[in-house]
């Protein structure tokens, strides 16, 4: 069974370059979605999900930089690298805190791309949260899957089983959609009607447990799922 490919969102705005770079990566067995501007940069990125971004920073309608922001407030995970003309310290400062994980001035060496490029990948997979872990630090809270408890402060609520496992999966993706379908299979047995009038309900509890912190929302991804935005 053949592994699936990974997937490279490249945002360059050279049609040369851009094209040169995507063939070049695509021999090296990646999957490459090409954008020719930040605009339908963040239009592809929205529509796909990406195992790293490669942004050129100079770009019409919408600069790296600002793509870089833009791609952060929906997913805080996914590595970022930036390719630039400039080599100024300011602008480097400006992509690491635009949300870069790393920063490649033009010309560089496609090789050492491609290594940057596997190593960020790896390190991302093995940052992903544990499917067996069940100690949660969601901003001010501490939530606790196995006892069902979710503290704040002095302050406690002890959770129902479906409240704990929904509140789990959502920190499974934090930052990220949790796609509807995804959690009613996984906690309901099942994605009829009802079952999902029912997470909706769960979510509104959720969201009641989780408000004494403004640094996390949970949000409704209309016809995809929920989003549980936390900023840290």
């Amino acid at each position: 069974m053949n592994k699936q490919k990974e997937k490279i969102l490249l945002v360059e705005d050279d049609t040369n370059f851009g094209s040169v770079l995507k063939n070049y990566l695509e021999l090296n067995d990646y999957d490459v979605t090409l954008a020719r501007d930040g605009q339908e940069g963040l239009d592809r990125f929205y529509k796909t999900k990406h195992d790293l971004c490669v942004l050129d920073v100079m770009m019409p309608k919408k600069d790296g930089f600002s793509l870089a922001k833009d791609i952060r407030q929906h997913n805080a995970n996914v590595p970022i690298i930036f390719l630039t003309a400039k080599s100024m310290k300011e602008d480097m400062i400006e992509g690491f805190k635009s949300g870069a994980d790393d920063y490649l001035t033009k010309p560089f060496d496609s090789e050492v791309l491609l290594f940057k490029i596997k190593a960020l990948i790896k390190r991302a997979s093995e940052s992903f949260v544990k499917p067996d872990q069940t100690q949660f630090e969601i901003a001010g809270y501490k939530f606790d899957y196995n006892m069902r408890i979710l503290h704040f402060g002095n302050s406690q609520v002890n959770l129902s089983p479906k409240e704990a496992d929904l509140l789990k999966m959502l920190c499974h993706h934090m930052n990220d959609v949790l796609p509807r379908e995804k959690a009613l299979k996984a906690i309901w047995g099942d994605d009829n009607y009802f079952t999902g009038r029912s997470m909706d309900v769960f979510i509104t509890k959720l969201r009641k447990y989780l408000k004494e912190d403004s640094r996390i929302d949970i949000m409704n991804i209309h016809g995809k799922g929920f989003k549980m935005n936390v900023n840290v």
